[in-house]
């Protein structure tokens, strides 16, 4: 190949790979202006806000784009954004090289698991056409249901369904990287009741319910031995709002990441200009993997400090 065009580089790293489980929490719609962290006064992210202060908090993360698409394209394959149609909705868009694929190289099984139905913007097909294990609200039953709108079941039904997956996984001794996408903030913004002290149908309140469930998810999850050895990462897909006709609103593409893992990961602050492009390939440098990278994005603690950029 003209050298000039090849993306392929080997990544190397000094002392063993972390063969630690991922899971990657992909939330709908997380603005970092809703947490309090960033300076929100209105109490609606005590659980993030509690996470960010006892794990690895980026300040100065940007999503690539306005979409959930867009969001889940960067975080998959580490592309900035593409004129056009988010690949994840392209046609002969299997078979291309994602985190999934790396995990899958070092042993790992991979999974996306939705609260919605997957066949919207083509998820399920793109996921499972790229060797990711697919569940979606199809898999649930009624009484594993606690709320649910035309986008999907409440967060607590995903992250429940999510648990039932990993205590599988964690009996077959191999190591797991998962990626959850939430549905309940979106509109209508229907949540279960008695979550919150705040009422149905308002964004606000979603964003405190997803909030809630998010911190319940976590102390659930350490109730499992296979949680000690997790690394948890909070991303947004993109903004709330964050739609615009011609100009780019800066801050309406300014979005939060926690990495959190309380026995492995001690409590941080990274303040490097990234973006979402970026993600995957920092996470796998936190893991200590070695691999031949193709992804456009690079890993920010092994770039230089000099001029930072973020593809928005």
């Amino acid at each position: 190949n003209d050298q000039t065009t090849d993306l392929r580089r080997a990544i190397r790293h000094d002392g063993p790979e972390q063969k630690m489980n991922v899971v990657l929490i992909t939330v709908e719609s997380l603005s970092a202006s809703y947490l309090g962290t960033f300076g929100n006064t209105e109490h609606l992210t005590p659980e993030l806000d509690r996470l960010a202060s006892e794990g690895m908090l980026f300040t100065q993360l940007y999503a690539t784009g306005n979409r959930t698409v867009r969001g889940l394209e960067a975080l998959s394959l580490a592309v900035p954004p593409t004129p056009g149609q988010s690949i994840v909705r392209r046609p002969a868009n299997s078979d291309l090289f994602t985190l999934g694929t790396v995990f899958r190289e070092k042993g790992y099984s991979t999974h996306f698991l939705y609260g919605g139905y997957g066949t919207f913007d083509n998820m399920n097909a793109y996921y499972a056409g790229n060797g990711y294990q697919v569940q979606d609200r199809v898999s649930l039953k009624k009484d594993q249901i606690s709320a649910e709108t035309v986008w999907g079941v409440a967060d607590e039904d995903l992250f429940n369904m999510a648990l039932r997956r990993f205590d599988d996984e964690a009996k077959t001794g191999k190591p797991f990287f998962a990626q959850l996408m939430t549905t309940s903030n979106h509109r209508p913004y229907h949540f279960p009741d008695g979550r919150i002290d705040m009422p149905q149908g308002k964004r606000r309140s979603a964003v405190k319910y997803t909030d809630w469930a998010i911190g319940q998810f976590l102390r659930n999850a350490q109730q499992h031995a296979w949680a000690d050895n997790t690394v948890f990462v909070i991303v947004a897909d993109h903004c709330a709002s964050s739609a615009g006709k011609t100009e780019i609103p800066i801050d309406g593409y300014h979005i939060p990441m926690i990495v959190w893992s309380p026995k492995h990961i001690s409590p941080q602050k990274v303040d490097r200009l990234a973006s979402q492009m970026d993600v995957a390939p920092t996470l796998l440098g936190l893991l200590k993997f070695n691999y031949t990278s193709q992804f456009f994005g690079q890993d920010i603690f092994a770039t230089p400090t000099g001029p930072q950029r973020a593809f928005i």
